[in-house]
């Protein structure tokens, strides 16, 4: 593996991307399964020294406060609640900033490496507002009032991260300016990560003893986590993510989580049993933890979370939630360690408790059961390859139509052209591809792409986190992002005639469904076809099997 450069993939770029879609994929697939995505080990590094810059920066904002101190003293107060109070702010601000998930190589991005603030504070880029139709808060693209309430919502993070003491007032300033931001545009309260820090800024600011609060939001995201691998999607995470690993760059080892390389790339027994053991520890994590007052239970709690996390972090999955995974241990020390003696049962006062008791299990049941209609971030259903997604089809150079829109990158060829040759640029986006098919959802496109198009070859095939990223600024495995709303938008900038542009939309399969429900829509001419697929059949199919396949009944 180069330093600098990318693994190239075992076939010429250029003859592969002009070849019929099973061919294409039979051979993406394949080479994903030993190379993962092929990043080059300076990549790494950089991600490495941002974790570390993250780190940094949390402690010279805790020396602003008195009673904790520099990196010198850090044994010290590291675990003092005003550390974990700070902590979660500048996570936030470092998050919708677009400086943590959704940042670097490993999400699309390249030059400029980051979206985020580059789009949320340039007026005219487009936004998802969740009230389109008001006044302000309304609008297909950003205004300068849009960009005055980001603007206060980093000035309110700022304000609280150099106070001496974070105070209830300036959680509050916060958690209302980031609501506001997040009904002009959902993809900024997402990118915020508001789930978890947006919520635990709630607690800071109502609860006066928060402690039990904001552990009840660690729990959750451990819970939630763990249910959403109640299904056999798990499994494909599992080969993914050790075939993409910068730990485990062997062959041999690769190759063991699949059945039968090279011609059969379903999840082997290995692969299965260790996503069982997974799930297992996830929904053990905050079991343990939330039972345990001290002593040998504590210690078995925290050993289980820093392998949970361990684990994670170091595959570097796509999407790089690689300082969110440092928080959520942070957390675990500050929270857990650190106070064992408070009980989650201690929450108070009842208004709080009635909103942990919606955004900790309400909005999660249901964005398990109903997945289409709640983001798999508000869900808390991480990393279990069982998302939403997209992807878009241009039909020859139709592409160029996404020029007419605001945008603060490039189209992700050209970012590349700046680094690498044709035959590299290709060759990596090709893998993007592959990565899509290796999850058992995507085994939907081999039957879905066909009903789309005529012929694959005669279409750009670009998946919709790419075209999230580009047109939104911030990309992390929603679906949701860049399904419909955001394609009605798209054509009323870019005016794409029928048949140019083609978008298939495969939603999550419910906890207990047995299904995958399917959207295929024109940009112009709207819904061409939908329904669903069984997943069970999807499980005997191989990433690249085209052919058709039993549609299921609405409902299951």
């Amino acid at each position: 593996m180069s330093f600098f450069h990318p693994v190239p993939p075992p076939y010429d770029a250029l003859v592969w991307a002009k070849l019929p879609f099973e061919e294409r994929a039979k051979l993406a697939c394949q080479a994903w399964a030993l190379q993962g995505y092929g990043t080059p080990l300076a990549i790494y590094l950089l991600y490495a020294l941002k974790v570390a810059a993250y780190v940094g920066a949390w402690a010279f904002f805790c020396s602003f406060s008195p009673t904790l101190g520099g990196l010198s003293s850090i044994e010290r107060w590291w675990l003092e609640p005003v550390a974990f109070q700070k902590a979660i702010a500048w996570s936030m601000l470092f998050e919708v900033l677009g400086l943590g998930c959704g940042s670097g190589p490993l999400t699309g991005r390249y030059v400029p490496p980051v979206g985020g603030f580059l789009y949320f504070l340039r007026p005219g880029t487009t936004k998802l507002s969740c009230l389109p139709r008001w006044p302000l808060l309304g609008g297909a693209r950003r205004t300068w009032f849009d960009v005055l309430v980001y603007a206060g919502l980093l000035g309110a993070l700022l304000l609280q991260l150099v106070a001496p003491v974070p105070t209830a007032r300036g959680f509050l300033l916060v958690a209302a300016v980031a609501a506001v931001a997040g009904l002009a545009d959902r993809t900024l309260f997402l990118a915020m990560r508001g789930e978890h820090y947006w919520t635990t800024t709630v607690c800071f600011a109502f609860a006066p003893f928060w402690l039990p609060a904001a552990k009840a939001v660690q729990l959750a995201l451990w819970f939630w986590a763990g249910v959403s691998k109640l299904n056999h999607h798990f499994p494909t995470v599992v080969g993914v993510m050790t075939s993409n690993s910068p730990l485990t760059r062997f062959a041999w080892l690769r190759r063991l989580m699949y059945r039968r390389f090279p011609d059969d790339l379903r999840p082997s027994t290995l692969a299965v049993l260790m996503g069982h053991a997974g799930t297992a520890l996830e929904l053990g994590v905050p079991l343990v933890l939330a039972t345990s007052t001290g002593g040998t239970s504590l210690l078995v709690g925290m050993a289980l979370m820093l392998a949970l996390h361990g684990y994670i972090t170091s595959n570097v999955p796509m999407g790089v939630p690689i300082e969110w995974n440092v928080m959520v241990v942070y957390g675990g020390f500050a929270l857990f360690y650190a106070h064992p003696e408070v009980s989650v049962l201690q929450v108070g006062p009842w208004p709080v408790a009635t909103f942990l008791v919606v955004a900790l299990l309400a909005l999660p049941l249901l964005g398990n059961l109903f997945p289409r209609a709640i983001s798999f971030l508000l869900a808390m259903r991480y990393y279990a390859g069982n998302w939403a997604y997209g992807v878009w089809l241009f039909r020859g150079e139709s592409w160029r139509k996404l020029e007419k829109l605001t945008t603060s990158s490039p189209w992700v060829y050209d970012q590349l052209a700046r680094m690498y040759d044709e035959r590299t640029r290709v060759g990596l986006v090709g893998k993007v591809f592959a990565f899509r098919l290796m999850h058992l959802h995507g085994r939907a496109l081999s039957v879905l792409l066909p009903k789309a198009v005529p012929r694959f070859e005669d279409v750009l095939y670009m998946d919709g986190e790419i075209i999230g990223g580009l047109v939104l600024g911030w990309n992390f495995g929603d679906g949701h992002l860049h399904r419909e709303p955001l394609l009605r938008l798209v054509q009323e900038q870019c005016g794409f005639e029928e048949g140019e542009l083609r978008c298939v939309f495969v939603e999550s399969q419910p906890l207990f469904g047995k299904t995958m429900g399917y959207r295929i829509v024109d940009a112009k001419s709207g819904l061409v076809e939908e329904g669903e697929l069984s997943v069970a059949e999807m499980r005997e199919r191989q990433p690249w099997e085209a052919g058709p396949a039993s549609e299921a009944p609405a409902g299951r």
